[in-house]
């Protein structure tokens, strides 16, 4: 049965973040020291088309990794190692990324790249081994097995960002379908991205209609897209949305861009090509917040920041939501810690941790934000919807509650 873990908001939250520190001796900092440490295996980008955008998500993973050993986060006293393997975004690096990281003694597998899960899904059940996938697809991780998503899917980004439109934009268009099409590179999240609204959109003929999935090999010359999509009423953005938001805007076409949680990613590139004038307008589905807010993961997440890198972390926040994914990254070093807790540190394997993970929930303010089940592998419920500011050059929240993640095509 799904436990709701007050322990995280205490001990991943408060603990981990450096605030009420008589707090941090509850999650195992007066345990013995021990011998055993526990290893995770980060496949990821660090030469790649998602370089810059991963090289922040890795710090943010080596800070949390730092912090509950300094001050002790897993019972027992066991101690978090982490061992990197670049796949330079190269999809035929996944698989021998996986081994070379597993015969070094990784215990379990983080990644942010996308193909990952995709390619080592046959490998992971086999040898049982649990892998954190923050991009992976429906079909990726159902029927369920080993790989758990502390993130929303690419699906869940495109029901929940239309459904929230039709209901709320006070722009949607009265007596006729709204248009809709996208654009990105043809990797797999933009196809799942893409194809997930092409799914909603022909559930609901009604409100909207289709105008196209617009995919290319990586270029950064998007004419042909934006002529495709200039009757568009709402398009889905690009992940590295800068040259295509300048032509688009330059050609004088006048849709309105939705954004997932992956462009986000990216804003600091709308800064340096002072291009927020023509982002305004924007709607973003983020399942964390953003910097702005006063929410406690987005409050915590800033001290940890600050703590851990002082002299840049203003030039971190400006550059995007990277280090906002150590959300994804508390949800995993919990489920360690409770694992851990579970068994005790000796008997610590991949089946304790999968057992952890089947059980596995947040509540913050009397609200499941985050829960996991033998049935359910992606972990958000509930994300926040931003508007950009081009005035403010900024991101805000354009509701006060958290709004429900929508994750069939028929809702």
């Amino acid at each position: 049965m799904a436990k709701i873990t007050d322990k995280l908001v205490i001990l991943v939250l408060a603990g981990l973040l450096l605030i009420l520190p008589s707090l941090v001796a509850c999650g195992g900092g007066e345990d013995e020291a021990s011998d055993i440490t526990i290893t995770i295996g980060n496949l990821t980008d660090q030469t790649g088309a998602s370089a810059t955008a991963l090289e922040i998500i890795n710090k943010a993973l080596n800070d949390a990794v730092e912090y509950y050993n300094e001050q002790g986060l897993i019972p027992g006293g066991a101690h978090l190692k982490v061992i990197s393997y670049d796949t330079a975004y190269e999809p035929s690096n996944d698989i021998p990324g996986y081994e070379w990281l597993k015969s070094r003694g990784a215990d379990l597998i983080i990644t942010n790249v996308p193909s990952a899960p995709i390619n080592m899904k046959p490998r992971v059940e086999r040898d049982q081994m649990v892998l954190f996938a923050t991009a992976a697809n429906y079909d990726t991780v159902y029927p369920p097995g080993h790989i758990f998503v502390p993130a929303t899917l690419p699906e869940e980004n495109a029901y929940t960002i239309l459904g929230w439109i039709a209901q709320y934009d006070p722009d949607f268009p009265t007596g006729r379908p709204a248009k809709v099409g996208a654009a990105g590179w043809a990797t797999s999240y933009n196809e799942t991205l893409h194809e997930a609204m092409k799914e909603y959109i022909d559930e609901h003929p009604d409100k909207f209609e289709w105008m196209g999935s617009h995919t290319m090999e990586i270029s950064f010359d998007w004419q042909t897209e934006v002529e495709a999509l200039k009757d568009c009423d709402y398009l889905m953005l690009p992940v590295m949305p800068v040259t295509f938001v300048k032509q688009y805007r330059e050609a004088g076409y006048q849709g309105k861009f939705l954004a997932s949680p992956a462009q986000a990613a990216f804003l600091g590139m709308i800064t340096d090509g002072h291009l927020w004038d023509e982002l305004d307008g924007t709607y973003f589905i983020l399942p964390s917040g953003w910097w702005n807010d006063e929410n406690e993961i987005i409050k915590l997440t800033k001290e940890l920041l600050f703590e851990k890198h002082p002299d840049s972390a203003e030039e971190i926040m400006e550059d995007g939501a990277s280090y906002i994914a150590i959300d994804g990254i508390y949800q995993m070093l919990d489920i360690i810690a409770d694992a851990v807790e579970a068994v005790g540190p000796e008997n610590f394997d991949s089946q304790a941790l999968y057992a952890a993970a089947q059980s596995y929930s947040q509540t913050v303010d009397g609200v499941t934000r985050v829960s996991f089940s033998e049935t359910k592998r992606s972990s958000i419920d509930r994300v926040g919807i931003y508007k950009a500011s081009g005035a403010d050059e900024d991101l805000f929240c354009v509701q006060d509650e958290w709004y429900p993640v929508i994750r069939s095509a028929k809702e």
